[in-house]
């Protein structure tokens, strides 16, 4: 995750600031830069608007041009919404894969109200589009940021967070589930749901079937069950 920079050429609101250092923690990348940035860097709502990736900010290095900030990028790739007459190579979000993130890359980000120039293109190795709504192609600064972030964490393999059910949510018990299900199926039977007699069997083993799979908890089969009695109430 270290060998990848986001660099913001001339960012003009300090919201999307905030935002882009927010979108790139989320995927566990730490390299930020701006290069001329016209709100004071840093100021209180770009610390604001990062919301938790204050570190982001305060390690984020700030440059005069575009020179000094890719110095030491070995793989720069500009992204634009536009197309370039230009003789440069172009290439797709699927097409990062086939880079070696062993190298240092960097992905450049246009400014909010006229993205990237050509005189800020040529120093890409490669220019990249996001696939978008070709009438409506323009995205906010933030969104085209933690899109290639969240891209490019997938290819480098990003270790997955395993996620587990609160503790304080407990399994209906097959009990509970039979309990839930006799009832439901008790009140179907007084209405005569189970029409034509024939297909009682399957239609059973259907209705079961459905609520086995459903993985509920307690506190959802008592909710059902409330549920299934109330509708058997006369009115």
């Amino acid at each position: 995750m270290s060998s990848v920079s986001f660099i913001l050429h001339k960012p003009q609101l300090s919201e999307n600031i905030g935002a882009c250092a927010r979108a790139i923690k989320n995927f566990n990348f730490n390299k930020l830069a701006v290069i001329n940035p016209k709100p004071a860097f840093p100021n209180d709502k770009i610390v604001a608007t990062s919301v938790g990736a204050k570190e982001i900010i305060q390690n984020c290095k700030v440059y005069d041009n575009l020179e000094l900030a890719t110095k030491n990028i070995d793989y720069l790739i500009a992204t634009s919404s536009r197309f370039r007459n230009k003789n440069i190579k172009h290439i797709s979000l699927n097409d990062l894969s086939k880079l070696d993130f062993n190298k240092k890359i960097g992905f450049l980000f246009g400014s909010e109200a006229s993205g990237l120039s050509n005189k800020e293109i040529v120093y890409a190795n490669c220019t990249m589009q996001i696939p978008t709504n070709p009438n409506f192609k323009s995205l906010n600064l933030s969104h085209s940021v933690i899109i290639v972030a969240q891209a490019v964490s997938s290819l480098i393999k990003l270790k997955k967070t395993n996620y587990k059910k609160s503790k304080k949510i407990k399994s209906a018990s097959r009990k509970d589930i039979q309990s839930m299900v006799n009832l439901c199926i008790k009140h179907l039977e007084n209405r005569n749901f189970f029409k034509p007699f024939e297909k009682k069997p399957i239609m059973l083993e259907n209705l079961r079937s459905i609520f086995y799979k459903m993985e509920l908890s307690e506190k959802e089969t008592r909710i059902l069950s409330s549920v299934f009695a109330s509708l058997a109430k006369k009115g």
